[in-house]
């Protein structure tokens, strides 16, 4: 079960609300899930698109932040969106893990890994191309 909460300025609700019931329905329906998405001018303040982390524990998180930039065409904020999300996955399933202040992907201590070579974003850049076909395919039989 899902439960969702969005804030913000300057984005479209409607698509907010689709894209993660859909992504949450296709790879996480089993599990319970709050995430919240705050749209915000991240772009002009943090050089970055999106960002998502757990909110309510290291060891087996269902509750997540995410922060996305409102001012993103729609279909880069779609591939933002969907990437933010994979990283809910990745939690959720248990590869990617903080702890103690360190960040462990699949049991592996990565904290010390330079952005573009960490093992999640690699896998994170890799899926909302795929993930955006897919939510585009589901768009179509809509």
């Amino acid at each position: 079960m899902l439960h969702l909460t969005h804030s913000g300025y300057d984005y479209s609700q409607m698509r907010c609300v689709d894209v993660v019931e859909w992504f949450v329905d296709e790879y996480l329906s089993r599990y319970n899930i709050d995430i919240n998405v705050h749209h915000c001018r991240l772009v002009n303040r943090e050089g970055v698109y999106g960002w998502c982390w757990a909110t309510d524990c290291d060891y087996r998180p269902r509750e997540f932040d995410i922060e996305i930039h409102n001012q993103l065409p729609i279909h880069d904020y779609i591939e933002t969106l969907l990437h933010e999300l994979w990283h809910v996955y990745q939690h959720v399933k248990g590869d990617l893990k903080d702890r103690y202040g360190k960040r462990c992907w699949k049991g592996v201590d990565h904290s010390k890994i330079d952005y573009e070579n960490q093992p999640w974003e690699k896998e994170a850049v890799k899926m909302e191309k795929v993930l955006v076909k897919e939510y585009n395919r589901y768009l179509t039989t809509k």
